[in-house]
């Protein structure tokens, strides 16, 4: 039996919060360097590419993570979870 050869797939299904957090992003007008400075700000050091990657839905987001994400959008955590 020949070996299959494993293929990457990128997933775009490994959080439920990205959508959401991009729209506030948006409707802040803040770009998403701005939303890597203000996670920044309270101690969260992520890049813009981490925030690109969970928006898109790349990344998982911990449930400490969450609580970070919703302080830097300044939004109540079960906000992003609607």
């Amino acid at each position: 039996m020949p070996n299959k050869r494993h293929v990457s797939k990128k997933r775009n299904d490994r959080n439920s919060v990205g959508k959401t957090a991009s729209h506030l992003r948006r409707q802040q007008n803040l770009t998403q360097e701005d939303l890597a400075g203000r996670a920044a700000a309270i101690g969260w050091g992520i890049s813009r590419d981490v925030v690109k990657r969970i928006e898109n839905g790349e990344r998982e987001v911990t449930d400490i993570e969450l609580r970070r994400l919703a302080k830097a959008l300044r939004v109540p955590p079960a906000i992003l979870l609607d």
